[in-house]
């Protein structure tokens, strides 16, 4: 439970910084956009409006992911973390879809070219979220957080979207009459990596809440700690699914058939300990003891 206080700590520090730059950002952003005549701009600045909301969602995530386990949540309340994510992503799709409608009417209708301090002000926004986005993953992976994450890649996100910005109102300054509307074409091109991006971070959340087994390395890590133990003699099933920021384990071991129950249990006690020394995100193991000559009979008789 310390260490799921800890990372959701952690995470909320860093969901909260970035909520505060995308809050300054978006209006630098959106100001700019409207003086230096730049849709692309004012694009993006939605896409930081959304960042904040996102935000926001992943913060709620992050505070009920870390409640401990009650009476109707016997197994804690960590499938709130991937939720967030997947919010996060459905936002990401909706902020696509509005920004490309936008872009294609701003493409029809005549209009004078950007400003040329709006590319100074991208400049900036790019180093910024691109700082951002690396210090939010790094904390995202460390807490192994699917929200955190998704959270970090909406930064990315922003960072390419100024990037397609950049490109397009500098096409549009250089290429002069005739090419007012690259800026918009750029506003374009950013909706379809906002929307790349959604689908990337809809997959690893969706898959959490649908208990998709995790790495196979997890598993193998899982059986070779539990085969080191004294008294097993291998493994049977090992079946892993990650909630929150923890691991369950559910794990069969194979032992001597004529050993008592008391051998058992303690070995079965000891397997836990080991994968859980090696292993602390793994929270709850749930260890079976089966006789290495008749192991899986369970299996057959169903």
């Amino acid at each position: 439970m310390a260490k799921t206080k800890q990372a959701v700590q952690s995470g909320v520090k860093s969901t909260l910084i970035g909520a505060a730059v995308n809050t300054l950002l978006a209006l630098i952003k959106g100001l700019a956009g409207f003086l230096g005549n730049s849709y692309a701009l004012i694009a993006d600045a939605i896409e930081s409006l959304c960042d904040i909301f996102t935000s926001l969602v992943v913060l709620a995530g992050l505070k009920m992911a870390g409640r401990p386990a009650d009476t109707n949540h016997p197994y804690g309340h960590g499938k709130y973390e991937p939720l967030a994510g997947v919010i996060v992503a459905m936002i990401l799709f909706a902020a696509a879809i509005f920004i490309a409608i936008a872009s294609v009417n701003e493409i029809i209708t005549p209009h004078h070219a950007p400003e040329p301090f709006t590319l100074w002000v991208l400049l900036a926004v790019i180093a910024i979220k691109e700082i951002l986005f690396r210090r939010v993953f790094v904390v995202g992976d460390e807490i192994q957080s699917t929200a955190v994450k998704a959270d970090a890649w909406h930064h990315r996100s922003d960072a390419m979207t100024s990037m397609a910005a950049f490109v397009g109102i500098s096409i549009a300054l250089i290429g002069g009459p005739g090419y007012e509307s690259a800026d918009d074409f750029a506003a374009l091109i950013a909706a379809g990596i906002i929307l790349i991006n959604a689908l990337f971070l809809l997959k690893p959340a969706l898959f959490e809440l649908l208990d998709t087994a995790p790495n196979p390395e997890i598993h193998r890590r899982i059986r070779d700690i539990a085969q080191g133990v004294p008294g097993v003699y291998g493994t049977h099933k090992c079946h892993v699914r990650k909630l929150g920021f923890d691991y369950f384990v559910d794990l069969d071991v194979l032992c001597d058939p004529e050993a008592t129950i008391r051998t058992g249990h303690n070995i079965a006690h000891d397997v836990g300990e080991a994968i859980h020394a090696a292993l602390p995100e793994i929270t709850r193991i749930l260890v079976h003891v089966e006789p290495k000559d008749d192991f899986g009979r369970r299996d057959r008789d169903r």
